[in-house]
């Protein structure tokens, strides 16, 4: 049965959400504040600005009216930048449907507030939708969901909510699976950028595979002992959103935060590193907000805190590693 679908968001990780939608049969309206991206989704079928190249289905339409957007819309897919997910919500939260699913794919921790995603939702929206709220993660690059390749993910919320924003997104090479995490997954979702920035790092300056093993692996360590705290389940870290991500994110050479870790390796400014990236990479802002959110709960976080202090503190990124790197030793499961 085809769903009114409508995803906030045209960069390149809501059109391939959307892309996936439309090609499953479903009525798909992609939101943005673009002229020139809208024209190209609706004249050509391409993102002019984002996934280049790549073909997008006949029956995906692109508006610049975000409250007819929403008002239709029985499944809404927010994936605009964290930083930006409130202040979208609260312009249209008026506008939701009583009855409408929300699978955010958005992946981040805001700052000042340190909420997760799932919880400026519920900060954002009416009380009445909230059962509807979920969360979409997983290893899932945008390029490649956009071609319609081999893809798993994971959907954390309510159980009939998460039952149906999985049914809506499974079809084809694309697999959704459930869980009831949310916390796990928010927090999984959001730090395995910041690893990813570390990997990068690493890689720029030129550590080898085994330092970004390492990395990867008390990456793992690290987010798991956030996510737990917070309350989240220590097995979803061996999950699609957990391990899988982590994995994708910090090896992947589409990664945009392994990306800015590259560069910055490479000895370049973080101002230049994004202005030639042209899109948003979560890890900048998360370096942040999880530091702030670590210390809030009583988490030690210590490739978290270096990444920030590399990125905001203007440190050089071989001595950040390699202070990292001498750390006292201590037990593998401390």
């Amino acid at each position: 049965m085809a769903v009114a679908c409508t995803v906030l968001g045209s960069g390149s990780w809501g059109t391939a959400l959307a892309a996936q939608l439309a090609r499953l049969g479903h009525d798909v309206e992609i939101w943005g504040t673009d002229p020139v991206v809208a024209e190209g989704i609706n004249r050509d079928h391409k993102n002019p600005r984002y996934l280049k190249g790549v073909s997008l289905p006949e029956n995906l339409r692109a508006t610049l009216d975000l409250s007819a957007s929403v008002a239709r819309a029985k499944l809404l897919v927010p994936s605009v930048p964290s930083h930006a997910l409130r202040e979208v919500l609260d312009k249209c939260a008026t506008d939701v449907r009583d009855d409408v699913v929300i699978a955010c794919a958005t992946k981040g921790i805001e700052n000042g507030t340190l909420d997760t995603m799932a919880e400026v939702m519920k900060h954002a929206l009416p009380a009445d939708v909230h059962p509807g709220i979920t969360i979409l993660s997983g290893p899932s690059f945008a390029h490649e969901v956009a071609r319609g390749l081999p893809t798993a993910v994971v959907v954390a919320g309510p159980d009939a909510a998460t039952h149906f924003a999985a049914e809506t997104f499974h079809g084809e090479a694309f697999r959704c699976y459930t869980t009831e995490d949310v916390v796990g997954v928010c927090i999984g979702g959001s730090l395995k950028n910041v690893m990813a920035v570390a990997c990068g790092i690493s890689d720029g300056i030129g550590l080898g595979s085994n330092a970004r093993a390492a990395i990867i692996t008390r990456g793992l360590a690290e987010v798991t002992r956030l996510a737990v705290q917070m309350g989240g389940n220590p097995m979803t870290m061996m999950g699609l959103a957990g391990i899988g991500d982590l994995v994708l994110t910090c090896t992947g050479d589409l990664s945009r935060n392994r990306r800015v870790g590259l560069a910055l390796g490479q000895g370049k400014k973080l101002d230049q590193i994004l202005a030639d990236l042209g899109e948003v990479a979560e890890g900048v802002n998360t370096a942040r907000s999880g530091r702030d959110l670590g210390r809030k709960v009583g988490v030690e976080l210590p490739i978290t805190e270096k990444v920030f202090e590399l990125l905001y503190e203007d440190k050089p990124a071989a001595l950040g590693l390699m202070q990292l790197l001498s750390r006292a030793r201590k037990s593998e499961r401390g």
